[in-house]
């Protein structure tokens, strides 16, 4: 495979010196288009692009010198040739899909490097499963950067994972050929109250001369904030607003703007660029989440470069945070990031860089997509048996596993509820008034209440976790279970019955997971992901269709929620206010305790 044998510069400087000066010829010539450069910010019209061994050789004003009889010509024909684009922080697991397939997926549109947390498998299948995703990884025809993830879990005593990640690992995994750094270190208050376990993380990271991602997710910009960017984090992709992008950049910090399925974090953000008029090469894009049937139909880094200049900044400032700014930071800028001499020649042509249009994608010198589609093989690992065997539930789950038991005597409660917030990532911590029938505390589809549970999968413990939740307008019998549940990955189910919770979870025990949604005692949809219960080895369109159906099973129930998937998947994240779920109980998020479902009555 020529993607596999891709060379270093220092081992291919002489044969890039000779197709630049004219005495050998080059694998490829890009001709007559307007070279957009993000070093100096510039479009420099008619000019072209000599390739050899993968890396540009030549970028100037006419390279006929560096045309042999072999060599291949593309004629640009007056559209900008611009750097593949950078995804600076990204878990591939949300898009339900293996690196494999997410590349292939995502190279139509023009992405040629992604920088990659597997802190999704990393939970369930702790180091073993990082170091499967490095090496499918490293077998595709672009650049896919992996972080080793940091935080397993990501709440130490909240939350039970599949594995821990430990200071050992971090330093073992520093060794692989493909890690760029360290995963977002989510666990911000362990960094601020200086916890010995993270910050030996950031020290074997440091010392290996890598980059330390960030993820402070709380709006205090006080002392804890100082505290955590004094920790080692190199950048931050939790800003929601102005002042949060202007604080992290003026520490040194690099500001992550991210659009993904659910976040839509940019707009917020951008305006100390176009606004307050600070200094742009802080600044980077980001999707952090994208599921498949975004990828398939809107785009990916693509659709963020659109969008940062929809939100009114420049197309060159934006191609720059999606190109050079995110290379600069990973210690990159003289491999990936810009269309100049010695970097590996990734290039798409475009002929508006309004619109973006992704027209022709070369990834290392080679033709890896046209016109939205792709052209080249993304081979897949051979993923072994253990990884596709992850949902472990113990037994067969009954509807008595979902019953919610009143306190002695009572004939109503106030219940603590998980609040939905449409399209925000922080859910609000309400309280509800609730009947008792039976003994058994009942949801109230009047005040949008329902149950959630959160079912043990890892241990096969039996284990199942009993709340309420409100947001969904679920009405009738119905319940949807999925086993991609931020960060831990254990199993959560929805429900207004809890006959159709059991059924739902039972399925995802018998197809090693995915989500499923169940009604009246029948399923309406399945999305099969039986690797790690998070990712699917079929191709994007295929697993995006059944998203789609599973969309319109939630709306077939009641639900009005726009990315209402994304926000069930995260009703266990247990690092992000107010109110979470976890193996251990109700979590709240703002004192990091678990706290009691009943409100204290009297």
């Amino acid at each position: 495979m020529e993607h596999m044998t891709l060379k270093s510069w220092p081992d291919v400087a002489a044969k890039l010196v000779a197709v630049a000066a004219g005495r050998a010829p080059a694998d490829l010539v890009i001709r007559g288009g307007r070279w957009v450069n993000v070093h100096t910010r510039e479009i420099l019209d008619n000019h072209d692009i000599a390739i050899a061994d993968g890396r540009s050789a030549y970028c100037g004003p006419d390279a006929s010198h560096c045309i042999g009889e072999a060599t291949e010509v593309i004629e640009a024909q007056g559209r900008y040739m611009i750097p593949g684009l950078c995804d600076g922080h990204m878990h591939i697991e949300s898009g339900m899909l293996t690196p494999a397939e997410f590349a292939r997926a995502v190279i139509p549109h023009g992405t040629t490097s992604m920088f990659t947390d597997p802190h999704e498998i990393a939970n369930v299948l702790g180091l073993r499963g990082v170091r499967l995703m490095h090496d499918e990884a490293l077998l595709q025809p672009v650049n896919i950067f992996t972080q080793m993830p940091s935080c397993a879990p990501s709440a130490p005593g909240l939350e039970t994972t599949g594995y821990e990640i430990s200071p050992e690992d971090v330093a073992e995994a520093m060794t692989w050929p493909g890690i760029i750094g360290l995963g977002e270190m989510m666990n911000f208050p362990g960094v601020v109250n200086g916890d010995a376990k993270m910050l030996a993380e950031i020290a074997a990271t440091q010392r290996a001369g890598k980059t330390v991602g960030g993820h402070y997710a709380s709006p205090d910009l006080g002392p804890a904030f100082h505290a955590y960017a004094a920790g080692g984090p190199a950048d931050d992709h939790e800003g929601t607003c102005e002042a949060d992008a202007i604080a992290r950049v003026r520490q040194g910090m690099r500001s992550m703007m991210r659009l993904g399925s659910a976040w839509y974090d940019v707009e917020s953000q951008i305006t100390a660029v176009t606004e307050k008029g600070l200094d742009p090469r802080g600044f980077i894009l980001c999707t952090d989440d994208c599921h498949s049937g975004t990828l398939v139909n809107e785009g990916h880094m693509n659709r963020v470069v659109r969008h940062a200049i929809a939100c009114g900044c420049d197309p060159l400032i934006a191609l720059q945070m999606a190109t050079i700014n995110t290379a600069t930071h990973f210690g990159l800028e003289r491999e990936i990031g810009s269309i100049a001499p010695g970097r590996r020649a990734d290039v798409i042509l475009t002929s508006d860089l309004r619109t973006l249009p992704i027209e022709h994608v070369i990834a290392r010198g080679v033709t890896v997509a046209k016109d939205g589609a792709i052209t080249v093989d993304c081979p897949h690992l051979d993923w072994p048996a253990d990884a596709r065997a992850t949902v472990h539930l113990g037994k067969a789950l009954a509807a008595e596993d979902f019953e919610i038991k009143a306190p002695e005597g009572a004939n109503r409660v106030t219940a603590k509820v998980i609040g939905v917030v449409e399209n925000q990532a922080p859910t609000k911590a309400l309280s509800a008034s609730l009947a008792v029938t039976d003994g058994l505390v009942e949801g109230d589809p009047a005040q949008d209440v329902c149950q959630i549970a959160l079912v043990e999968r890892h241990r096969g413990t039996g284990g199942v976790t009993n709340a309420f939740v409100s947001g969904f307008g679920y009405e009738g019998p119905m319940a949807m279970a999925s086993t991609v549940a931020h960060d831990s990955h254990h199993m959560i189910v929805v429900g207004t019955s809890r006959e159709d919770m059991a059924l739902a979870a039972n399925r995802l025990g018998e197809v090693g997971g995915g989500i499923t949604i169940f009604r009246d005692g029948k399923e309406l949809a399945l999305v099969e992901l039986p690797v790690a219960g998070l990712m699917s080895d079929s191709p994007a369109t295929e697993v995006a269709a059944k998203a789609q159906a599973m969309v319109e099973a939630m709306a077939a129930c009641g639900c009005r929620l726009n990315n209402a998937y994304m926000q069930h998947s995260l009703l266990a994240l247990v690092v992000i206010p107010e109110l979470r779920i976890s193996d251990l109980g109700l979590v709240d998020v703002r004192t990091f305790e678990l706290t009691p479902l009943f409100e204290q009555e009297g």
